[in-house]
């Protein structure tokens, strides 16, 4: 899942923004209502958008505002300091999707994420599963045939990316931009590198390459 964090405390954004890298999440991040007005217009894609309402330049109701009414649906999720029941309701009806109040665990944030997930791909389990292959988002556990298995950051994030779309094909490029955020090195054989280690680790027989197009997860198609 591709991030964009809008926070103008450089601690909270730098640790937050490890964070979610850590968990596997693709964190961008902007220190000002600005810049991340900017960003959110320019056509780049991001999966879920962490705004903060205390920004310098341009306040974050006002970001808010305008992306709503370009018509984008990205979904928002307020994290900020002000806990009164009116700026709640302030964000909420600016089109905010989820107002979390500073400070506040990860592991919550990381929920909130898994619903908008959920709902973005139109499901109610959390967990993701093709044949007896198994994910489960909420405890970051792999399963093959009721066997637990081992998977890194970046390989838990692109299994469960094809894994949200079981049988359809996900290019390299979108995968890429599930992956890496801005500034990440990124070699041009990333993506074949770590399919290449998810089959050693979960069998070759349920993630697939489409020559020229990319990949999907499921039985083969004929």
């Amino acid at each position: 899942m591709r991030l964009l964090l809008v926070e103008d405390d450089s601690m909270i954004g730098d640790s937050l923004r490890e964070a979610l890298r850590r968990q596997g999440f693709a964190a961008d991040w902007v220190r000002d209502g600005q810049a991340a007005e900017s960003v959110l217009a320019s056509g780049e894609r991001f999966e879920v958008v962490l705004l903060d309402l205390g920004l310098p330049k341009r306040g974050g109701l006002e970001v808010l505002r305008a992306l709503r009414a370009r018509g984008d649906a990205t979904p928002v999720i307020v994290l900020t300091a002000r806990d009164a029941t009116s700026d709640k309701v302030a964000g909420l009806d600016a089109g905010a999707d989820d107002y979390l109040v500073k400070p506040f665990e990860l592991d919550e944030l990381l929920a909130r994420l898994r619903v908008i997930s959920r709902r973005q791909n139109g499901r109610t389990d959390s967990a993701l599963a093709v044949a007896d292959l198994r994910l489960d988002p909420a405890t970051r556990e792999v399963t093959r045939a009721g066997r637990p298995i081992l998977l890194s950051a970046r390989e838990f994030a692109l299994l469960q990316a094809l894994l949200e779309r079981p049988g359809a094909i996900v290019s390299r490029a979108q995968l890429e931009d599930r992956l890496y955020g801005w500034g990440e090195e990124l070699e041009s054989n990333a993506i074949s590198v770590y399919m290449h280690q998810l089959r050693k680790k979960l069998g070759a027989d349920l993630l697939h390459t489409v020559r020229g197009l990319g990949y999907y997860a499921g039985p083969e198609k004929s």
